[in-house]
């Protein structure tokens, strides 16, 4: 069927291919779909499981395993990468990225924007892309957005949430618009984050994978690729332990790919990790530096009519008026996120809420009239990315300094559209759980500890850490995708983007995986 997981693989085995690609998120599909249907070889290696809703999305004539079964514990443990627990150094930043066939699309929320032409013409301007202006971009995404039917979301999947948040945003007069969905059929079951179990998000599971296998192409689960291996200098081997899928444990068997190419898209936290541990040249010392990841601020607010904010989708309606930080006198005075309503499940709102006890109880009982608003802020000051002796990863994401301005602001603009709406109380998730009555309570927000423990800020669109740009003392990848110094070693994820893109990137990714693996077939893969 063309995805073989690691219960079938009882010896160590070899495959060859004309190209390997490590990672089956959006990079990493739309990289196989494009070489595959060109008539390449194409072998996907994937570290997480294989996992499936009602219907199997590679031959829908078939049931699914029901194995996105919308249980928020099960699906932490199944989809998301180091079962949603992994965070910064000091614990301050959940490290949010999909480990599963499909990649974080799986959780995404499918909201599907064009990278804003001025982020690409900064790109351009200050990092010297080339290739990658609005107007080079502009067919390939449409492509996407045909591909996944991509629209404004309707009246009908806005929920209660949806509508408070609208509501705010329109009586504070500020600029607000139906955000793009990847979504066919939708059933409003409201557990995408949980992959959705009836194939109507637009997931790489659903669209490009499928696509990319009936064109030939292989999916490998359950393996994950220790090191890329060169060849007189060139990427071609990735070497991959075949892991238990119940214990995350290897098993002792090995997957060799030989190819001619290797694409890199393990996804923003884990490429720059996985070149690191390698031992790939980083004479720059650009590798790992960089890290952008958009971490978030949230409030809540109860309302007097019932929300339900985990029914619908998550978000129909977005906030782009903020998207641009301010400045007055060359100091920063407001702005820098895409703000947008939040939706959290039953399991996920018990463990972030303030509270214990008594008070708790309360705030769960009344769960089905609170509202949420979160803003992903646009990365100002950048983290970096160490690996110990032992291999692990360590992210280190400032908060201190631009971010915490930022973050401080987002987080009053959150309290802010709640209060407009009409919420009865508004309040933070802090240990505090500051709560804010009315708009002259905003300034508590720049008052409250961010210190670790005291305040959460997940951070879901990493990136940056394998930076593009034609200068090698800058930058790790060329504007080809090829890395500067190693021949036949191509990124295709958000690793290579200059600086954090200011809204969803998915749609951005899938356009420079395009690009790239086009210019890869024109050059014949060298």
């Amino acid at each position: 069927m063309g995805i073989i997981e690691g219960n079938e693989l009882h010896g160590d085995h070899t495959e060859t291919a004309d190209v390997v690609v490590i990672g089956s998120g959006i990079g990493g599909a739309t990289a196989a779909m494009v070489l595959a249907e060109a008539g390449k070889r194409v072998i996907v290696l994937e570290q997480g499981g294989y996992y499936t809703g009602l219907v199997d999305p590679i031959d829908p004539s078939r049931p699914g395993r029901g194995t996105l079964d919308q249980r928020e514990d099960d699906m932490f443990a199944r989809i998301d990468g180091e079962r949603g627990l992994a965070t910064s150094t000091d614990g301050r930043v959940p490290l949010s990225f999909g480990r599963c066939v499909g990649g974080a699309s799986v959780h995404y929320w499918a909201d599907s924007y064009r990278a804003p032409a001025d982020r690409l013409a900064q790109w351009e301007r200050e990092h010297g892309l080339e290739g990658f202006g609005s107007d080079d971009l502009a067919p390939y995404f449409a492509r996407y957005e045909a591909d996944l039917g991509v629209h404004p979301a309707p009246d009908e999947y806005f929920n209660g949430c949806n509508r408070v948040f609208r509501r705010g945003v329109e009586a504070l007069g500020w600029q607000g618009d139906r955000v793009p969905q990847a979504r066919r059929g939708c059933v409003k079951s409201g557990y995408c984050m949980q992959g959705c179990a009836y194939n109507a998000k637009q997931s790489m599971l659903v669209t490009y994978l499928p696509r990319a296998i009936r064109a030939g192409a292989m999916v490998f689960a359950d393996c994950r690729v220790e090191a890329i291996a060169l060849a007189g200098g060139r990427a071609c081997v990735a070497r991959a332990a075949v892991l238990n899928r119940d214990t995350g444990e290897p098993t002792g068997r090995v997957l060799h790919v030989k190819a001619g190419a290797v694409v890199l898209a393990a996804g923003g936290y884990g490429s720059a990790a996985l070149w690191v541990r390698s031992g790939l040249p980083n004479t720059a010392g650009m590798v790992g530096r960089n890290l952008t990841c958009n971490p978030c601020a949230m409030a809540f607010g109860y309302f007097a009519e019932d929300i339900v904010m985990w029914r619908n989708i998550p978000a129909a309606f977005g906030c782009l008026h903020w998207r641009l930080r301010r400045y007055e006198g060359g100091r920063y005075r407001e702005g820098g996120y895409l703000l947008m309503p939040n939706q959290l499940g039953p399991a996920t709102l018990a463990a972030l809420l303030p509270g214990a006890g008594a008070d708790h109880r309360d705030r769960m009982a009344r769960m089905a009239n609170l509202a949420g608003t979160i803003a992903w802020i646009d990365d100002a000051d950048t983290g970096r990315l160490a690996v110990g002796s032992a291999g692990r990863a360590q992210y280190r994401v400032p908060i201190e300094g631009a971010n915490e301005a930022v973050l401080r602001d987002a987080f009053e603009k959150c309290a802010h559209v709640l209060l407009a709406a009409g919420a009865t109380e508004v309040f933070l998730a802090d240990t505090a759980g500051t709560r804010i009555r009315d708009e002259r309570d905003l300034g508590r927000i720049h008052r409250i500890s961010f210190g670790p423990g005291a305040v959460s800020f997940p951070a879901p669109h990493p990136g940056g850490m394998l930076r593009m740009g034609p200068d090698r003392r800058s930058s790790v990848v060329s504007c080809s995708g090829e890395a500067h110094e190693i021949p036949g070693l191509y990124v295709t994820d958000p690793s290579l983007f200059p600086t954090a893109l200011s809204v969803d990137p998915s749609e951005t990714i899938a356009a420079f995986s395009m690009v790239i693996a086009d210019g890869m077939l024109a050059r014949g893969l060298g």
